[in-house]
This record gives structure tokens, C-alpha cells and sequence, in this order.
């Protein structure tokens, strides 16, 4: 039987790379998975989903104004496919999550979304909001703050590693922007206006340093 899955987490717990080995696993057994991608996510370029260790995959674009039950039922017309994979699935509108149950019930074909829960306010995304109601089974991929605890929350912070409270709640970007931290550290940085400490000022680094080091591996 097929389900709907969620599988969200904060940044940099590895979701791109699980959903990557996923689509290997079905292509190693003669099986089509489809791919998608949201169009606004270009950092790889359009239609690529890439990992940080490397692993990439080309995949179909969407944007909020796209049925993804017809793309779906459209490519069954072509070659068979046999499990949907959805890439920064918080990026999804509330119609998209509907179809994509539209997809487990009506062509029995299984869906699994990979996606963070939450934006750098504490808030939820449109598309996680409605996977976290609607989905069949939830899996949260574990990360660590810098602090030790598990992170749950994803703060976007400027060049000294202070958090940013205010802007658009989407803004693309990796380990240069956000950095994924406890309920307890977003407290601190967010709330309380603390800087995230292993975070050097751009002003205190050397000539050559590269700026993106201070994200977590």
C-alpha cells in the first residue's frame, strides 16, 4: 500500500543525500523514480538536486503554480514510476500536498518529501504545515547544534552571527546564511539577541579563509 511520507529536519542533517540514495536504491533494481525540485531553489543550477558530499541527480522543476498529480500522471503515459521523490519539500503550496496524496490514493504510488519543518522565525512553511497534517508516517532526520543538543530550529544570521529577525521568509542560501541550532540556542540568538559564538566576525578572519566554514559538516 502506498503512503505519503514527510521527512523533515533542520538544515544540514543529510535529507538531499538520503533522498538521492533513495532514487540509486529504486534505479538499481530497474525501477523509475520521479524526481522533483523546486524552480526557485537554483543553487546547483535548475533541475539539479545535489548534495553536499556530491551526489546529484537531475530532476523536474516545479513551481507553485504546478499540478504535480498531472505532471505525475502525465509521465505513467511515457515509462511507469514506481515512487515519487520531492526535494525542499517546505517550499510546497497546500494544493500540492493535496495532490501528491492525490498520487498515493488514486495511482497507489508511493511519495516521499524531504523538507525543513520550520523557517528562521520559528514558524512553519506552507508546504511542511500541511505534510505534518496530512502525511502517513513522519521521520525527523537528526542533526547536532554547535552547542551538543539535537537541532530542531534553523536561524538565518548575518556576517558577525547575529540572527536575523525580520525579511522574506524565503531566501536561498546555505551555511554562509543559516545555521541549524537547539530550541535552547534559538532562544538565546533569536530572543535574546546573543551572537552564535563559533561563528567569526568576516572583520576577524585572515585573507583567504573561506567564509562558509562556519556551517556544520
Amino acid at each position: 500500500m502506498a503512503k505519503l511520507f514527510f521527512n523533515y529536519s533542520a538544515m544540514n542533517a543529510g535529507k538531499t543525500t538520503v533522498l538521492l540514495q533513495s532514487a540509486h536504491n529504486y534505479r538499481e533494481r530497474g525501477m523509475n523514480p520521479l524526481l522533483f525540485t523546486p524552480k526557485l531553489d537554483d543553487r546547483y543550477g535548475e533541475g539539479l538536486i545535489k548534495s553536499r558530499i556530491g551526489l546529484q541527480s537531475k530532476a523536474t522543476i516545479f513551481n507553485s503554480e504546478d499540478d504535480l498529480y498531472e505532471t505525475t500522471r502525465a509521465r505513467l503515459e511515457e515509462k511507469n514510476i514506481h515512487c515519487v521523490l520531492v526535494d525542499e519539500a517546505q517550499f510546497l503550496t497546500r494544493d500540492q500536498v493535496f495532490q501528491l496524496g492525490e498520487i498515493v490514493d488514486r495511482l497507489n504510488i508511493p511519495v516521499l518529501c524531504f523538507g525543513l519543518r520550520t523557517d528562521f522565525q520559528g514558524e512553519l512553511f506552507e508546504g511542511s504545515m500541511h505534510l505534518l497534517a496530512w502525511a502517513d508516517e513522519l521521520s525527523e532526520i537528526k542533526t547536532i547544534c554547535h552547542t551538543g543538543r539535537k537541532a530542531t530550529m534553523v536561524v538565518r544570521v548575518d556576517d558577525q552571527g547575529y540572527a536575523l529577525k525580520e525579511g522574506a521568509q524565503v531566501e536561498i542560501g546555505g551555511n554562509e546564511l543559516y545555521v541549524s541550532v537547539s530550541r535552547a540556542e534559538f532562544k538565546n540568538v533569536f530572543v535574546g539577541g546573543k551572537r552564535i559564538k563559533f561563528i567569526e566576525p568576516l572583520t576577524a578572519r585572515t585573507d583567504g579563509e573561506d567564509p562558509d566554514d562556519g556551517g556544520l559538516l
